[in-house]
């Protein structure tokens, strides 16, 4: 698509999103989200909610009912918003997402940042770990319908979340147990909720068209299907354990330490997904993404990080893992999928 500019535009023309549309604004990133963006002050945010929900929704932002077995309802809640934000739990019915693509397209919604929180992966590595090939179709059905642009959010995994899932990172806080893949020298970039949330706010807050072909500041056009990185830390699993260590007032002698071999970790984990173990799962993907040597998940490294242009701020290990290990005491992770 060629690059078109605000000059070209007819009066009246709007420059900036105004009205934007989340799904799962009550969720685990989804709260984040609506928590940057109204921090903006320059956002008409609607929560787009089942009729059967009882979520009670955050101040200053609309609720629409939508009935997925009638798409018109969603439809109709999608009219006149700039923006659709789909933050959706891994366990939602596959399909939905279709829905609510379609009705997008249906309803003239040009930006969708679809239910992408994790990486541009190649189509290996997305390949082995699951989620490329649903991921990829999602968004050719975006740019099928010709009506909306796609932006992929590339944040790599939650820090907090994943440092208190047990084992996702090698580290068991409750058990006391580390396991280092490998060396545990491989880096990773990782993000927390909430830089995740400002990264979309910031993002959103962007004008969407350069004035003319000598401006040269960073706009949403620019990100038109296509992802865009930010990252709170740089880490590898020997780091995380080290910051985990302050946070508890640990040290090694509390701990069972050992290591695997990270190739062997993925295909015993990879089986075993296939066999319907969901914290298996889990252990795929995040095993997979430290393969010594392949950068799978350094995105500062294979793509560049965003976090600059978007003016994000540098953020606390010492607060994040204090929340992790608080997240990990509480049994966040397992009680939301089950005892590890």
């Amino acid at each position: 698509m060629a690059q078109s500019y605000v000059s070209q535009q007819s009066a009246g023309f709007q420059n900036h999103i105004k009205n934007i549309a989340i799904v799962g604004a009550g969720g685990q990133v989804g709260k984040f989200v609506v928590e940057e963006l109204l921090k903006k002050n320059s956002f008409k945010i609607t929560a787009i909610t089942r009729e059967d929900s009882t979520n009670e929704p955050v101040p200053g932002v609309h609720v629409a009912k939508i009935n997925y077995a009638d798409p018109s309802t969603i439809v109709n809640a999608l009219k006149g918003q700039d923006a659709l934000i789909i933050t959706m739990n891994v366990r939602a019915p596959p399909e939905q997402h279709a829905v609510l693509t379609k009705a997008a397209a249906e309803a003239g919604v040009p930006w969708i940042l679809p239910n992408e929180f994790g990486g541009d992966f190649t189509e290996e590595v997305g390949n082995d770990i699951f989620i490329g090939p649903p991921k990829r179709k999602e968004r050719e059905l975006i740019e099928s319908l010709g009506k909306s642009s796609w932006i992929g959010v590339s944040c790599s995994f939650w820090y907090e979340y994943s440092l208190a899932g047990p084992g996702l990172f090698g580290i068991h806080m409750n058990k006391r147990e580390v396991t280092f893949f490998d060396d545990g020298l491989q880096r990773i970039n990782t993000s927390t909720w909430a830089q995740t949330g400002r990264g979309i706010a910031e993002l959103l807050s962007l004008p969407i068209l350069p004035q003319d072909e000598n401006d040269k500041s960073t706009t949403l056009s620019s990100y038109r299907n296509r992802f865009f990185f930010v990252s709170s830390f740089t880490l590898n699993q020997r780091e995380m354990f080290e910051a985990v260590k302050r946070a508890t007032g640990t040290a090694d002698a509390d701990w069972t330490i050992n290591s695997v071999n990270s190739k062997e970790r993925f295909e015993e984990s990879r089986k075993k997904a296939l066999a319907g173990d969901h914290l298996a799962f889990g252990h795929t993907m995040y095993t997979r993404c430290f393969f010594p040597g392949e950068n799978v998940a350094l995105f500062e490294v294979t793509h560049g990080l965003d976090n600059d242009k978007l003016g994000l701020p540098k953020e606390d290990l010492e607060e994040a893992t204090k929340y992790s290990v608080k997240l990990a005491e509480e049994q966040y992770m397992e009680k939301k999928f089950g005892k590890a």
